[in-house]
Order: structure tokens, then C-alpha cells, then sequence
């Protein structure tokens, strides 16, 4: 089968982790890299023995052989560079949050459409192995019909330390973890029917909002809350950890600290860990998210190829209804039906 070549849009902090992460596949050549500095892209380059640098996105699309770009650049980047990948057809991957708003992501996708070409979001959190086991609890039927449920992620880490532009945000934590979050309510669970929205910005350093709570009813009855915030200051740091707690009429399923996965029914709880793939090439304080990029990205080389992805732009389309009716709902203190 043939090899896909492709380039990376951006070369800046996530870069480092979704570069190796593809180099884990097979059927791939990542042939260059872009990054307006072109410093940046010549350190990672030659860290990986890619032979193309680019400052000059047109000069790398006119002289590269190519089957798809992947954009890992800041949110406001990514209309302009999906663009300039469907002018030329094509595919692409991109980076969530997928656009800078409902109206923009809408513009992307059916841009890609219209020019034919495929359009992937990488969005990595639902490929999170402790996420996939939560998923495999629910579909065994062990607990039942699903009736309510939470998924949380809650923490004090210093994330503006290692990314400062998330600072300067208007809109931050229901963009940048609420893409996540919600995305993994909609795996879980399905479409949203209704949804309810709070927020606020308790550090006063930053710009957007670093607390988000979000109450959904989804289209198949169950009620689904969804917590965010950066500014959890608890006894135990869950830091990159998503926890989720899943009620049926059976009994339930709790994804807590340290990966440890809990199904209780009427004969006993079942205790496992399920923790992350270790690549040497990860960060351990971000394990679980770095490990699950390799997966994502199997999922989408398999759309790339024809197969099915779960992550299409159409697909995660809907997560970003979510989140901008998040934001509608805060502003009017009413109930949005996404």
C-alpha cells in the first residue's frame, strides 16, 4: 500500500507530541514542516530527520508531493490553512477546537466538502484508554439503562506555564477543555437534546473563563453534567485525568483517580486500572493524553484511507455546537437546544 505523505502545519508545544505520535504508524512519510519561524521547524526537523522546511507555506505546497497537511496551530490559523490544503486538494487534519466559532467551523467543513476533500479533527480525548474502558462498561450492560451521569475534569495544574497564549483567550476553558470534555459526553452518550451553561473566571490573570459547567439532557433521556475548571484547588491533583461517574438502573461505573476503573452492581464492585501505553517519546505528567494521540491518529489514517473515523469534521461539528451554545447559554441564562 502506498505511503500517505503529509506535512505539519505549526511546530510549537503539541507538535513535539503529535509528530512522533504519527511516526508510530506505518504507511506514512511526514515530508516537511512549517512554522513562520523558521528556526522552530529546523530544530524539529533535524530531532526527527525530516528533510523539509518551510517559512513559506505556498513554497511548500507548490514543491511538495502531498496527500494531506496536519495543522497544529493556534485556533485563529485554522480556517486560513485549511483552505490553502482544500484549494489544493488536500486532506485535512486539524487540530480542535476546529474553528474560532459555530459559524467559521461550519465554513471549514463545508468548504472542504464542496472542494472534495476530506476533513479530520484531531480530537484525542474520547481515544484516551481509560475513556475507551468507560465506553466498553456502559456497552457490556452490566449497569443497565443509563440514567445519569458526570464527566469532570477538574484541576489546579499551571497549564498557562507551558502554553501562555491560553491567557490571553476571550473564550478559554469551554474552547480548549470543553471541546474535550463534551466530545467525550457525545461518545459516552450521544447527541444532546437540551443543554444548561454556567461560567466564570476566578483567576483574575487571565482573559476567558477558567470555570464551565454544563447540564445536558441527551437525546436518549440521560441527564449528563459536564465540569470543567482550572481552578480546582482539591486534596487529590487529577491532573490530565478525566474522571466520569456513569448511573443505570443496574448500578454504576466510576472512572477515579489514578486510572482506576469501578463497576458496582448488585454482586460486588469490580476494581481495575486501566492506565496509558508508555512512549518514550511522551511527557508523564501528560500520559494519558499523549498515548491516546497515537490512537486518534490511527483512527483518522484509517478515514484517510477510506475507513471509518470517529473524529470527522462533520462528526466534531457537533461537539463545537456544544460549546458555542455553552457560551450562548452563560450569556442569557437560558436553556440552548444545541
Amino acid at each position: 500500500m502506498k505511503k500517505l505523505r503529509f506535512a505539519v502545519i505549526g511546530t510549537g508545544f503539541w507538535a513535539r507530541y503529535q509528530i512522533p505520535a504519527w511516526l508510530e504508524l506505518e504507511g506514512l512519510e511526514l515530508v516537511a514542516l512549517y512554522n513562520r519561524t523558521r528556526s522552530k521547524a529546523e530544530d524539529l526537523a533535524l530531532e526527527y530527520k525530516i528533510p523539509g522546511v518551510y517559512d513559506n507555506l505556498d513554497e511548500l505546497l507548490a514543491k511538495e508531493d502531498l496527500d494531506f497537511l496536519d495543522i497544529i496551530t493556534d485556533v485563529d490559523t485554522h480556517w486560513h490553512f485549511t483552505q490553502k490544503a482544500a484549494e489544493r486538494g488536500l486532506a485535512v487534519v486539524c487540530q480542535k477546537p476546529m474553528a474560532t466559532d459555530l459559524e467559521q467551523a461550519r465554513t471549514m467543513l463545508d468548504y472542504c466538502q464542496q472542494q472534495g476533500v476530506l476533513l479530520f479533527i484531531h480530537e484525542n480525548f474520547r481515544w484516551q484508554a481509560p475513556i475507551r474502558a468507560v465506553k466498553q462498561a456502559i456497552d457490556s450492560g452490566l449497569i443497565g439503562k443509563v440514567f445519569k451521569a458526570r464527566v469532570s475534569f477538574c484541576s489546579a495544574f499551571p497549564v498557562f506555564d507551558n502554553q501562555p497564549f491560553l491567557a490571553e483567550l476571550e473564550h478559554f476553558i469551554l474552547t480548549d477543555i470543553g471541546s474535550h470534555v463534551l466530545d467525550i459526553c457525545r461518545y459516552l452518550f450521544g447527541e444532546a437534546r437540551t443543554l444548561y451553561a454556567l461560567t466564570r473566571r476566578v483567576n483574575p490573570h487571565i482573559k476567558g473563563e477558567d470555570v464551565a459547567n454544563v447540564l445536558m439532557e441527551m437525546e436518549d433521556g440521560v441527564h449528563c453534567f459536564a465540569e470543567m475548571s482550572y481552578a480546582s484547588k482539591l486534596e487529590k491533583e487529577a491532573f490530565p485525568q478525566t474522571h466520569v461517574l456513569v448511573e443505570g438502573e443496574l448500578g454504576s461505573i466510576q472512572l477515579t483517580h489514578d486510572f482506576q476503573l469501578r463497576v458496582h452492581t448488585a454482586t460486588g464492585t469490580q476494581v481495575s486500572t486501566i492506565r496509558p501505553q508508555l512512549y518514550p517519546w511522551l511527557d508523564p505528567d501528560y500520559a494519558v493524553v499523549h498515548s491516546s494521540i497515537v490512537d486518534c491518529n490511527q483512527n483518522i489514517l484509517n478515514g484517510l484511507r477510506g475507513g471509518k473515523c470517529e473524529t470527522s469534521g462533520a462528526d466534531n461539528l457537533n461537539t463545537v455546537k456544544l460549546v458555542w451554545g455553552a457560551y450562548t447559554s452563560a450569556a442569557t441564562q437560558q436553556v440552548v437546544f444545541p
